[in-house]
């Protein structure tokens, strides 16, 4: 008899604590949906988004112009008091073709982090239907960042799939990138390319294996690249995968 009253305790605990809880979740969704909605009208980049919150989970639809838009508003409804998840169904609004896009950020992400350490990355990009995959190799995470951040921010990226790899952390690596940039950009040949603030020719190392990217002139220039990396004590292995554009324009 007493473990049965004791059954029946712990059942009406149990009922009473869900019942508030029960009870709980729509006095918050009100307060939550206020809050939401009181700071999507204070932004003026989040004037199309609507909201709808549920069981302490906000629901945010409609259009924005850029990603990044997207992404902070998830990040800010998600410190509102009391939410416990978002569900972000906005998009991104946008006409920009494929290959315009393509072009525009490539372009913005070859000038990125402009100055020695530029020489260093080597970020590939494909773009369809406003979604940019970004990859390849770059030398530490700020590099990354900075290039997620440029997709980010161009007005047509509807989304982003980071495929970006980041070399592993190595003192050894490092003393390597320096002697391989001043064999390669103090050529007399090639220290034409070290005027170019983009740095044509990319040097990625990693674990002392070594990669060559970019565009030179003509077929040459690829080859002295290539035989100036080769020439660095500690090299593993060079891939010259450098493009002449002398062969690209036949």
């Amino acid at each position: 008899m007493r473990f049965s009253g004791a059954i029946l305790m712990l059942m009406c605990v149990t009922l009473g604590t869900g019942l508030a809880a029960a009870q709980s979740a729509p006095r918050y969704d009100t307060q939550i949906l206020q809050d939401v909605n009181k700071f999507l009208q204070s932004k003026k980049e989040y004037q199309g988004v609507k909201a709808k919150v549920e069981d302490q989970i906000v629901t945010v639809e409609g259009t924005v112009n850029l990603y990044i838009d997207k992404v902070n508003l998830e990040k800010k409804i998600k410190k509102i008091k009391n939410v416990d998840g978002i569900r972000n169904h906005v998009e991104v609004q946008s006409n920009v073709p494929d290959e315009q896009l393509r072009q525009t950020l490539a372009d913005r992400l070859r000038y990125d982090r402009v100055g020695y350490g530029i020489a260093f990355n080597a970020i590939t990009l494909d773009v369809k239907d406003g979604v940019a995959t970004l990859g390849g190799t770059v030398r530490d995470y700020p590099s990354r960042d900075s290039a997620v951040g440029i997709a980010e921010t161009t007005p047509g990226v509807k989304d982003i799939v980071d495929n970006i790899d980041v070399a592993p952390t190595s003192i050894f690596d490092d003393q390597l990138r320096v002697k391989l940039y001043r064999a390669i950009y103090g050529s007399p040949t090639l220290r034409r390319y070290e005027m170019d603030p983009q740095k044509p020719i990319r040097i990625v190392v990693e674990n002392g294996h070594v990669t060559l990217f970019g565009v030179v002139d003509n077929a040459m220039d690829k080859q002295i690249a290539g035989t100036q990396a080769n020439s660095v004590p500690g090299v593993f292995s060079m891939d010259n995968q450098l493009i002449a554009l002398s062969e690209v324009k036949k």
